[in-house]
């Protein structure tokens, strides 16, 4: 089996109203996505997503009358290209795709198959004052979810604190609760400072006390000794990050220092799936959590789905939800049928082989740039 064509489709969906994402610098007034695809010789496509492969072309030769099962080589010609500037991991998505279709088994049967289906949390993505966080949770339960994410900006501790503490209340104890600061990487062109070691603290300590199960990114990824402190300090509280962390040697010297309680590399934005399979291992070897980053599209979820529930990561998946800014069908409007949650709550892994993407062609023609 060879290579016969990479091609890409971008795709722009206009969002109105916008998507106020509390990572964003300014509002996001369209949501792009694109569709890799891998053809082969032999008739078999596999369908990728996640980052923008802008540069693709320069490096597209690489890949170009090889076999597509030569997997581990692929993952190495991608980590000497995107050295040079690219993020091609959709295209190792696109490759798995091609390997679970000729082995005739899904992506995570090949990655252990240690589940077919993960609890899923609703990670939300704007900031709300406490009522409406409130209304959104109590929504995300009745329709099965059994945790939520909840973002809290860095300018507004206060607000961010009192929707956790609204939450909590409304919703009881037995109600996961995760918290993302943001604070560990950011949006291109966003140049604030992250919060001080100290500021910190102090908002840990508070979370802590209203049971949060993680604080996510509360550190720029370079302050290995903040993140040590905070766990240090807050031993009933899980310190999470690792979502945009590209570096695999950096990851295994935070795994062998011991900096995290909560892996969470992007298979499609970050590491790879080869490579965060390899990690999130690793890091359950060490009695650690992995669950990966997901926010991208469906095509997305799904690749990072099929690592962990291959793996067996958990505690929970993570969903990205927030009604009515960010729902399935926005996400997912390159698909047949968006990607949702059963009603235990649970994201299923897809029984067909591949990673089980049907892809909308009308919509894809639609919303090609």
């Amino acid at each position: 089996m060879k290579i016969t064509a990479i091609t890409l489709d971008r795709l722009r969906l206009d969002l109105d109203p916008p998507l106020r994402a509390a990572w964003d610098p300014d509002p996001r007034r369209h949501f792009d996505a694109t569709v890799v695809r891998v053809h082969t010789d032999e008739g078999v496509t596999g369908i990728g997503s996640g980052d923008t492969m802008a540069g693709f072309d320069a490096v597209e030769h690489l890949f170009l009358g090889e076999d597509p099962l030569d997997i581990v080589r692929h993952v190495k010609a991608i980590e000497t290209a995107n050295f040079h500037g690219g993020r091609f991991w959709p295209l190792e998505a696109a490759l798995w795709d091609i390997i679970g279709k000729v082995a005739g088994l899904p992506v995570a049967a090949l990655f252990g198959n240690s589940a077919r289906a993960l609890p899923a949390y609703a990670s939300s993505a704007e900031l709300k004052p406490p009522p409406e966080r409130v209304e959104t949770a109590l929504h995300a339960r009745e329709i099965g979810f059994r945790a939520m994410k909840i973002r809290i900006d860095r300018d507004r501790v206060d607000d961010g604190a009192a929707a956790v503490a609204a939450v909590r209340d409304a919703l009881g104890p037995d109600f996961g609760i995760m918290v993302d600061l943001n604070q560990s990487w950011r949006m291109a062109g966003d140049t604030s400072a992250a919060s001080d070691l100290a500021k910190t603290r102090k908002l840990v300590r508070r979370l802590a006390e209203l049971d949060v199960l993680w604080v996510e990114e509360p550190l720029p990824y370079h302050d290995l000794a903040g993140f040590k402190t905070l766990r240090a300090e807050n031993p009933g509280v899980r310190i999470a990050a690792g979502e945009m962390h590209h570096s695999v040697p950096e990851l295994l010297r935070y795994l062998e220092e011991d900096v995290l309680d909560v892996y969470q590399m992007d298979v499609v934005l970050a590491v790879g799936l080869h490579r965060a399979r390899t990690l999130a291992e690793l890091a359950q070897l060490k009695h650690r959590a992995f669950t990966p980053h997901s926010w991208t599209n469906g095509i997305g979820v799904l690749a990072n789905l099929h690592v962990s529930a291959g793996v067996g990561g958990g505690p929970y998946f993570e969903f990205p939800w927030d009604p009515p800014g960010w729902t399935p069908e926005r996400r997912d409007f390159m698909l047949a049928e968006p990607v949702t949650i059963n009603a235990d709550g649970e994201v299923e892994v897809p029984p067909r082989p591949g990673l089980g993407v049907e892809l909308d062609e009308e919509a894809v023609r639609r919303w090609r740039i």
